[in-house]
């Protein structure tokens, strides 16, 4: 397919196209909604996630299919990826801080937000509304990705450069911050972590398995010790806690 009929494909519409769209462009938007509405920043991160690769298929749509693939191979599958595990090495808790240090600031926030971006897009709409495209054919005259890799790696090759040395810089520093130094003396050799274990008020023992003396099948039924009291050690402290009713407590049984 050459330059001229993948340009003159991009001015129309077709009905698979608008398909597409009024399938991905819901998605894209809850996926904007939820970046911004999560209070994990790792969920936000996997929101936004979702909207740049309706952004891919969107670009691939309208003829431009290496920033398509850009947009999903380099922004969703590196950059993103990379952000995830910069926050994971860094480490985030459930969620953030709802506490506001300064009253209103999220109103203002939000409001300051929509006028950027109201005034963003009507300039953008005042500027490009009637102008129509001038020089496509010239660069694109050997193939988009040879007149991009062209202006890429000479045009602009220090701003590339400039970028990739910056992501390779944070993600340095944000190991350096993650990076957690222990001290010698707080490591516990063998001796201490046994005087540790045997200390006043610790149970060294092993805990009583369910199983024996059980009342029920389930591991989150405490186990009957031998002279009938329930044991709560045999329960895994990962296991909620839940009442037990007389028929369960009952023996059934067990004590013959």
């Amino acid at each position: 397919m050459t330059t001229q009929t993948v340009l003159a494909a991009a001015g129309g519409v077709s009905g698979g196209e608008e398909v597409t769209f009024w399938i991905l462009a819901p998605l894209a938007l809850i996926g904007a909604i939820g970046m911004i509405a999560a209070r994990n920043a790792v969920h936000s991160a996997l929101w936004l996630v979702l909207t740049m690769l309706c952004l891919g298929v969107f670009y691939v749509l309208q003829a431009g299919p290496f920033i398509g693939m850009v947009q999903i191979i380099v922004y969703t599958g590196a950059i993103m990826m990379l952000f995830l595990f910069v926050l994971m090495l860094v480490g985030r808790d459930a969620s953030d801080s709802l506490i506001e240090t300064l009253r209103g600031q999220r109103v203002a926030a939000v409001l300051l937000g929509l006028g950027f971006a109201g005034l963003v897009g009507t300039g953008l709409y005042r500027a490009l509304d009637g102008v129509p495209a001038v020089g496509l054919e010239q660069a694109n005259a050997e193939g988009n990705v040879q007149g991009i890799a062209r202006l890429l790696f000479t045009k602009y090759v220090f701003a590339f450069e400039l970028t990739s040395a910056l992501l390779i810089t944070a993600a340095v520093g944000a190991m350096v911050l993650a990076h957690i130094e222990r001290r010698k003396q707080d490591k516990l050799d063998q001796p201490r972590t046994m005087r540790a274990r045997f200390a006043p008020g610790n149970y060294p023992g092993p805990k009583p398995g369910p199983g024996v003396f059980a009342t029920s099948s389930s591991v989150a039924t405490p186990a009957r010790l031998p002279d009938g009291k329930l044991s709560e050690r045999s329960i895994p402290e990962i296991l909620p806690a839940r009442e037990l009713t007389a028929e369960e407590t009952s023996l059934k049984g067990t004590d013959r």
